[in-house]
């Protein structure tokens, strides 16, 4: 049996949400696993949700608390804490729910065909439109089916297809071998921003085999996350997007002689600029001062920020 560690970051202001998450763990047909949730300061206390559990599920869970460090500061304490007999590392978000056979689908492609690197498929309401299943590559992508049922595919140039579209990924949905969970960490500096994807090329990159699985490994939570609940008018909203744009400046060092590679991170990056400077538009109509300091910040790491102001300032005037 292989040997699973689930890594929880918490952050919640809501009673249950992290009970409902851990129920799905404790219905999973494999049953070889240990629990860390890593409170990261969260603003509702991580026992509250402990209560209603019983004696034996309590036992296999260890808490860490620590200064709130983001989620990928959280999921890097649980990878910095991982036991000895530790084989697999699942992630899940707090807010979010595993389908039943998630773990043995996981174990059982990652042990037949010797892969490193996992995702399953996940399903969400209707704000979670952009996301879509795993067999939706064979439409794009050269893809070799590996198993029919569950469906298992392999992805020729995997970091390519992942940088033209990454929605089909998701956390909640990714497990890692020892190879990676050993070596690879999150940019946690990065905090509500782009440092899942970061970490999910460096997982490809060094990844001996990655296994895509399209039956759903998660359902996304209806909860309220407090690491995902910056709109574009939040001020935090410009902080987001400098560190979704630093993120993809990071991306594009690692693919420095893959012109295909860079054209898709450098149109994200374009689309992070547009983004901050529409929130700084909408806060002037609000007759709210600019976020000059990170502004000026973000225009020093990146002179382009400057031309895109001017090309937005130009259209306007041109309407």
């Amino acid at each position: 049996m292989a040997k699973f560690t689930v890594i929880i970051p918490y952050y919640q202001k809501q009673a249950g949400i992290l009970q409902r998450a851990l129920m799905s763990v404790f219905a999973q047909t494999c049953q070889d696993f240990d629990i860390l949730i890593i409170d990261d300061q969260s603003p509702f206390p991580v026992e509250t949700d402990l209560e209603g559990l019983t004696e034996q599920q309590r036992a296999r869970i260890r808490v860490i608390k620590q200064s709130n460090a983001g989620p990928g500061g959280a999921r890097n304490t649980g990878l910095d804490h991982l036991d000895a007999q530790t084989d697999f590392v699942a992630f899940l978000d707090s807010d979010d729910l595993w389908t039943p056979d998630h773990l043995r689908n996981a174990q059982e492609a990652m042990s037949r065909f010797g892969a490193d690197c996992y995702w399953a498929s996940i399903t969400g309401g209707d704000a979670f439109y952009y996301h879509f299943d795993m067999a939706e590559l064979e439409k794009t992508e050269t893809v070799t089916r590996l198993s029919e049922s569950p469906l298992l595919l392999e992805v020729a140039e995997f970091p390519r297809a992942m940088l033209r579209n990454w929605s089909f990924l998701h956390l909640s949905c990714m497990v890692i071998g020892r190879p990676l969970f050993k070596a690879i960490r999150f940019e946690a500096e990065l905090r509500l921003a782009a440092e899942d994807v970061l970490f999910f090329c460096d997982c490809a990159l060094s990844a001996e085999r990655i296994i895509l699985c399209n039956a759903p490994g998660a359902v996304r939570g209806e909860g309220v996350n407090i690491f995902h609940s910056i709109d574009g008018d939040s001020p935090q909203f410009l902080s987001q997007q400098f560190n979704t744009w630093v993120a993809l400046d990071t991306l594009e060092g690692r693919f420095s002689r893959k012109p295909a590679e860079i054209s898709s991170i450098r149109s994200y990056k374009h689309t992070a600029r547009r983004q901050a400077l529409w929130s700084q538009a909408r806060r002037i109509r609000r007759r709210k001062m600019p976020q000059f300091g990170l502004l000026a910040r973000w225009a020093w790491r990146d002179p382009k920020l400057l031309r895109s102001a001017l090309q937005l300032a130009a259209g306007k005037l041109s309407r």
